[in-house]
């Protein structure tokens, strides 16, 4: 499995270090947001490299909803919590609730299948920003603050007619932005196609704060700095 680099096990538990999640962020999401950065205070775990751990633990069922409930740091070992078949979280050794998971239908545990959605749809969430992120913020005049930019994962929701596939890709069929005040949110809407047939829907919901009046220069620097920041990594690996 390719994730086995990204995460350490140990008696059923699981840990990240900032290097492998960091890595995973920038590798295989292609996401260069700064609370991901191996030196940043605020660092967190990316929540596409939870759901991808999750799923290659419990299988991909037909319908699936994953709540975000926590950021969770380095170091910290987590669990499956298995409350019943279709109730699951990822919980610490105190109980505390990472990442909360419903699920219905029917379940695989095709390892094969479960890599290629995982990849598609983890290549699919990294393109956040700036390709949809910022027309969206656009279009209402609002953005993220540039010198302290968050974006928070809330949910994720997957529907599948079937799991006799084998290599679904992603692809995004509409996306919204709704503001209030200094906070917002932004949906987005997306499918699993096979052979040009739609196999499956999704949903994606992140949560914005600390939202500031549209401003092109300032939207200009923050793409500029990002782009600078894979350009920078892509160096990096390149020169290791």
């Amino acid at each position: 499995m390719f994730l086995e680099s990204y995460y350490s096990e140990q008696n059923g538990e699981f840990s990240f270090t900032r290097e492998q999640a960091s890595h995973f962020a920038k590798k295989v999401a292609g996401d260069f947001n700064p609370i991901h950065d191996e030196d940043n205070k605020r660092f967190c775990v990316p929540g596409d490299l939870l759901f991808s751990v999750v799923l290659s633990q419990v299988g991909l069922s037909q319908k699936m909803r994953f709540e975000f409930a926590g950021m969770i740091n380095d170091g910290v070992a987590i669990s499956v919590d298995q409350k019943s078949s279709t109730d699951l979280s990822m919980v610490d050794g105190s109980g505390k609730e990472y990442l909360h998971i419903i699920r219905d239908g029917d379940t695989t545990l095709n390892q094969a299948l479960i890599e290629q959605v995982t990849k598609s749809y983890v290549q699919f969430s990294g393109m956040n920003f700036p390709h949809i992120m910022v027309p969206l913020m656009e279009s209402k005049q609002i953005m993220i603050n540039p010198t302290r930019p968050l974006v928070i994962y809330e949910s994720m929701e997957l529907d599948f007619e079937r799991l006799d596939v084998t290599a679904p890709t992603v692809e995004l069929t509409g996306s919204e932005i709704d503001v209030d005040g200094k906070r917002g949110s932004v949906t987005l809407q997306f499918c699993f196609k096979e052979n040009g047939e739609v196999v499956g829907t999704g949903r994606k919901r992140m949560v914005m704060s600390g939202l500031k009046p549209y401003c092109q220069d300032d939207i200009d620097d923050l793409v500029n700095r990002f782009n600078q920041r894979k350009d920078d990594f892509t160096a990096l690996l390149a020169a290791a």
